[in-house]
């Protein structure tokens, strides 16, 4: 099974491109936040964003401060559940 038919891997897939683009995005913060899990795991990647759990935080609050905490969590969520597929599927 490939990343690509993985849940998630639009948001991880466009984060991989936004970082090798040095886009910071919401995308981008999160795979830097889940770079060492996800290269362990085989997904090479531009180095990642300095402090980007603060800083996914802080897009998030600026657009919406009040659901940035739930949507910060939800995308965290996402995340790991995306790390844990590939694992299990290398």
């Amino acid at each position: 099974m490939t990343a690509l038919l993985l849940p998630g891997h639009d948001l991880i897939h466009d984060g991989i491109a936004d970082l090798a683009r040095g886009v910071e995005s919401v995308s981008a913060l999160l795979v830097s936040i889940g770079a060492p899990r996800l290269r362990r795991a085989g997904l090479s990647m531009s180095p990642p964003l300095p402090a980007p759990e603060h800083r996914l935080y802080t897009v998030l609050s600026r657009a919406d401060p009040a659901t940035a905490h739930s949507r910060y969590n939800a995308l965290i969520r996402r995340l790991v559940s995306f790390e844990r597929a590939l694992e299990c599927a290398s």
